[in-house]
């Protein structure tokens, strides 16, 4: 079992890399699978999300708004940053 901050490294390389696909469903989608992983309910919580809201915007298909993807980010303990891109 992994404590939080073993999983929060573990979703922060996970995020990272599916950024790298530049596809915004596909982050939806990983933003949902650990937000399940964690707890949707606590992580609805913590972002202040209704769960109903959270399972739509984090949905395969989804296209979430940027307020969102911050909202549920910080409640799982991880933040989107910006890197040079190296040709």
């Amino acid at each position: 079992v992994h404590n939080f901050l073993d999983g929060t490294i573990i979703a922060a390389a996970y995020l990272t890399d599916i950024l790298d696909a530049n596809d915004p469903a596909l982050l939806a989608a990983a933003l949902g699978d650990i937000a399940r992983a964690r707890g949707m309910s606590e992580i609805a919580k913590a972002s202040g999300l209704t769960r109903e809201a959270l399972y739509k915007a984090l949905r395969p298909d989804a296209k979430p708004r940027y307020d969102t993807i911050a909202k549920v980010c910080g409640a799982l303990g991880v933040r989107l940053v910006a890197q040079a891109i190296h040709p």
